[in-house]
């Protein structure tokens, strides 16, 4: 359930998508996001060879322990891709939050992966 300090997280086996929405900065990051790593561990584990996983994140903003997280959510997807597991990744980010687009280059920097980035325009 998304709050104001921690993003909405959707993993739907059925349709192999991976969604994480809204700011990230909860009081304890690696509890927050222990699920998460469990999902996709057991997914990735369980998955037939040649399974597919898309991951769509739009995070406007993400604190320093929330980064290591993620980083490590996008490490394990790297090796299931380099395992020959169809992975990708597509980063989303409003066109005027600089910050966001940067913290998603820096991210995608040392992937191999199929590693998007998509400007959204904010609805005003």
């Amino acid at each position: 359930m998304k709050t104001k300090s921690t993003p909405e997280v959707q993993f739907d086996r059925q349709k192999q998508r991976l969604r994480i929405e809204g700011q990230s900065y909860p009081e304890n990051a690696f509890k927050f996001y222990e699920p998460v790593f469990s999902w996709l561990n057991d997914y990735l584990t369980d998955s037939e060879e040649g399974a597919s996983l898309e991951i769509h994140i739009n995070m406007p903003y993400i604190n320093t322990s929330s980064s290591k997280c993620v980083m490590m959510i996008l490490e394990r997807l790297e090796e299931a891709h380099q395992n020959g597991q169809k992975i990708a990744v597509r980063w989303y980010y409003d066109v005027e939050n600089e910050t966001a687009k940067e913290c998603a280059e820096e991210f995608k920097e040392d992937l191999t992966m199929p590693f998007e980035l998509l400007p959204v325009e904010e609805e005003k």
